[in-house]
């Protein structure tokens, strides 16, 4: 976790950063595309203030309401984040170029513009490329896509998202405030903030799918499952492995259980020797799995 940590920590800096200076400019010179930048960063602030909160409140220890502890509260938050960034982010950026495209309002000098753009793109290139480097040592080889839907860990590709968004955004507001003051088309400022928001409404959606799909309770994946499947049928008590089921409890912790098909011939004492010796086999290959159950068939 403290990869993420880190990931997390340079993203908010950054932010914080940013979203004051982007505010400052975008109300000295008129533009609307340097607003909804500052509405993003804001909102990307909050984002990783509600993600730190996640990871720490994932941490609490098992009580008697929660006996598998409280690492779903890390994908609670992640969607909740994925909410903020279609709601306040993407929605709002929408609104406000939608507005300026339909009453455009001449920029006025873009220089200060230009800086906060250039000195934002610094900021949020070096956080991206901290966040890509922390997501590269989880990747283990997979392809970029691959490793993001296989990832348990929202909090990981969550900041590479928001801040590849972010450089994706400021590129944009960029070079169409350079058309649009060059060649006098105020209409373009709004279209730079429009464009904005659809990168973050296209962000929200990508992350609120992986989110929910964790908090419902995805599994392990078909490959892991067969792996301790065999590796229970190696056991000389065990005849077959009927059935895995699975959940990530969080990025960390795994909860399985499994019904199994004994020797017949085996009486209760040997079942549950054979039960202790499987489940610490399990836990002995998989470190990830924390609760193992195992139900005789």
């Amino acid at each position: 976790m403290a990869n993420n940590h880190k990931s997390i920590y340079s993203a908010l800096a950054a932010n914080l950063l940013i979203a004051l200076t982007k505010f400052i400019a975008g109300a000295f010179t008129n533009s609307s595309s340097m607003i909804s930048e500052g509405i993003h960063s804001t909102v990307d602030t909050a984002n990783q203030l509600l993600l730190l909160y996640g990871l720490k409140r994932s941490k609490k220890p098992a009580d008697e309401s929660h006996p598998f502890g409280y690492g779903k509260e890390l994908y609670f938050w992640s969607f909740v984040v994925s909410i903020l960034i279609f709601g306040l982010g993407g929605a709002l950026s929408i609104y406000q170029g939608v507005l300026h495209i339909i009453e455009p309002e001449v920029m006025k000098d873009p220089f200060w513009n230009y800086i906060v753009l250039i000195l934002s793109l610094i900021f949020e290139g070096t956080s991206l490329f901290i966040a890509i480097k922390e997501f590269n040592k989880t990747r283990n080889g997979l392809k970029w896509w691959d490793a993001i839907i296989k990832s348990k860990d929202p909090a990981s590709f969550l900041v590479v998202f928001e801040d590849g968004a972010a450089v994706a955004g400021l590129t944009v507001v960029m070079v169409l405030m350079g058309i649009s003051h060059s060649f006098q088309i105020p209409e373009l400022d709004g279209l730079a903030s429009v464009i904005v928001g659809l990168i973050l409404v296209f962000v929200s959606f990508i992350l609120a799918r992986e989110s929910r799909s964790l908090l419902m309770g995805e599994g392990i994946a078909p490959d892991t499952r067969d792996k301790i499947s065999k590796l229970a049928e190696t056991d000389p008590a065990v005849v077959k492995t009927k059935s895995i089921l699975s959940t990530y409890q969080s990025p960390e912790e795994i909860v399985l259980m499994l019904i199994v098909d004994f020797e017949d011939h085996l009486d209760t004492e040997e079942i549950t020797e054979a039960i202790i010796r499987i489940r610490q086999h399990i836990k002995n290959e998989f470190p990830l799995v924390h609760f193992v159950i195992i139900q005789p068939e």
